[in-house]
């Protein structure tokens, strides 16, 4: 095999804090050869010499927290993501529905919540549109769902349907379903009734996924949410050749069953091992400490503001969630858990600290995902533990689902300790980040703008939403970078030096120069896996790196 190397000529972000920046990158058969001056040196010979000229070439973005597959699959429903109200909502499903009229059920996302007073959304509306079959639409923070009445019916969800463990049934004040599903054993109650989905779709749903990732400059994503079926589309991907991005799997631990679980996991995770290239893994177990602040079901150490009878929905109980995670950890697993409200931070934290102590010392690099509202108490455990601060950083503004829905829900005081990334790094404590594609956009520059400047885009507020929790731009581009790598037990991807692999990003811009407020202008110009290019930009590609092609808008 004829070795090639590429020349990369600019400015280069190496990542590491002795080197700094260098003026150019060398690399050969997929890993970098050289930097600075002994790289320039082998531009007369080199197959491909790039020119990086104002913008910079770095280490590729990773994404701590992310569901691919659910980010392809929404390309083969309704295109209801970024809709501003629920007649243009409707009326898309309506146009959908009259395109597919041999589709058994009309199945969409990611519908902004924030769009019905509360979050609640009614059956009729959708009713108005397509009455004959049924209809289910994910939030975009999925874990509430809107049907209309013919999926109800088949559901068997009525008046006299008990309230499930897991989750609520809104009702209307006769009791009768309202339409919407708040988390997991009340949206299994439609969701189970879906048909499942042909492995080819989810295969196309795989492929999809890595293309958006690479225009996006992204090489390496944490699959926060896989159930067994997942894990079976992704071993298809990776022998049709499709999956053009490097995934690790987090199998979703279930709080009913998690001991039968044990061994399936295992199996899974060996199995992938096996068949998963290099570009597969399965070496993380996920869980889920609560749900989310806007549907009242973040687990909260104090009752809601609107609901003062309720803390919210834990998902495990502490206790529960201690011993599962000390097992799963025993059996060599790394731990990631979602916990939005303080009450689940909280039981997370516990629930590794008790891991610690009860199992031998390994690289276990735990993980807590979100991390939206902590108590001051418990910042400085996650440096204490050792844990990993993951954190979606484009949720750190005052978008409609703060001021709308979350804000009025946990009250003014708790609104100011959400994501406390400024303080978490200040403290020494690994930061990650990541998107929750397709809850929100999977674009790294974006949450990094939002990083440095908590503002909306729109430049709300101007002296930034508490504006103690900012980061520097080279914090958040190590967040984005250096610490998703970490987090991945990645070590050799931690900063481009010579033999690491050549995973890179080439930028039109350097996002440490000029306004903060820009940085999401930046074009990805080119994306590198392995030294291998997987995107190079061509004309039409709009200043976020999106493709004018709607098959991939996300």
């Amino acid at each position: 095999m004829t070795s090639t190397t590429l020349v990369f000529l600019g400015p280069v972000r190496t990542g590491s804090g002795a080197h700094g920046d260098s003026t150019a990158l060398a690399v050969r058969d997929g890993r970098i050869l050289a930097l600075g001056d002994d790289a320039r040196g082998l531009a007369p010979t080199a197959d491909e010499v790039v020119d990086i000229g104002d913008g910079l070439l770095m280490a590729a973005f990773g994404d701590g927290h992310a569901h691919p597959l659910f980010g392809g699959l929404e390309s083969f429903g309704p295109q209801v993501k970024q809709l501003d109200s629920v007649a243009a909502i409707v009326a898309e499903v309506r146009r959908w529905a009259d395109e597919h009229p041999g589709a058994e059920w009309i199945v969409g996302a990611s519908y902004d919540p924030a769009l019905a007073p509360g979050g609640e959304f009614d059956a009729r509306w959708l009713d108005a549109a397509v009455p004959d079959r049924p209809v289910v639409l994910r939030a975009h923070d999925y874990h509430t769902v809107w049907c209309n009445t013919e999926a109800l019916r088949r559901a068997g969800v009525t008046r006299s349907t008990p309230e499930p463990r897991l989750g609520t049934v809104v009702r209307r004040p006769d009791g009768t379903p309202l339409g919407t599903l708040r988390e997991w054993h009340a949206c299994d109650l439609v969701l189970d009734q879906v048909p499942a989905r042909a492995v080819d779709e989810l295969v196309e749903a795989v492929r999809r996924a890595g293309h958006a990732y690479a225009r996006a400059g992204v090489t390496w994503v944490q699959d926060a949410w896989v159930e067994p079926e997942m894990a079976d589309a992704y071993l298809s991907a990776v022998r049709a050749g499709a999956l053009t991005v490097r995934v690790d799997l987090a199998q979703r631990a279930d709080p009913d069953r998690w001991p039968h679980q044990l061994g399936p996991f295992a199996d899974t995770r060996a199995r992938v091992a096996a068949e998963g290239g290099e570009l597969l893994t399965a070496r993380t177990v996920k869980f889920f400490s609560d749900g989310v602040v806007e549907g009242g079901t973040a687990a909260m150490l104090a009752p809601y503001v609107d609901a003062p009878h309720s803390c919210g929905m834990p998902v495990w109980e502490p206790g529960a969630l201690a011993e599962a995670v000390c097992a799963f950890d025993a059996a060599g697993f790394k731990t990631h858990i979602h916990a939005i409200g303080d009450a689940g931070v909280r039981a997370s934290l516990d629930a590794i600290e008790a891991a610690l102590r009860a199992n031998p010392p390994w690289d276990r690099r735990p993980v807590i995902t979100h991390v939206q509202v902590v108590d001051p108490a418990d910042l400085p455990r996650f440096a204490a533990l050792g844990v990993i601060a993951n954190f979606e950083p484009l949720w750190a503004q005052p978008d409609p689902v703060q001021t709308e829905l979350s804000i009025p829900r946990i009250g003014a005081h708790r609104a100011e300790l959400q994501y406390p990334m400024g303080e978490l790094a200040r403290d020494g404590v690994r930061l990650s980040f990541g998107s929750d594609w397709p809850v929100s956009s999977h674009l790294p520059l974006e949450g990094v703008q939002v990083a440095v400047t908590r503002r909306t885009f729109a430049g709300e507020p101007r002296g930034g939403w508490i504006p103690r929790q900012r980061l520097t731009v080279e914090e958040a581009l190590t967040a984005a970078t250096t610490g998703v790598a970490h987090q991945a037990g990645a070590d050799e991807r931690l900063s481009l030096a010579p033999d690491a692999p050549a995973d890179l990003v080439l930028l039109s811009a350097d996002p440490r120069a000029g306004d903060p407020m820009e940085i999401r202008h930046a074009r990805v110009l080119g994306t590198w896996l392995g030294g291998r290019a997987t995107h190079r930009a061509r004309a039409g590609t709009s200043a976020e790196g999106r493709s004018a092609d709607p098959t991939y808008a996300s």
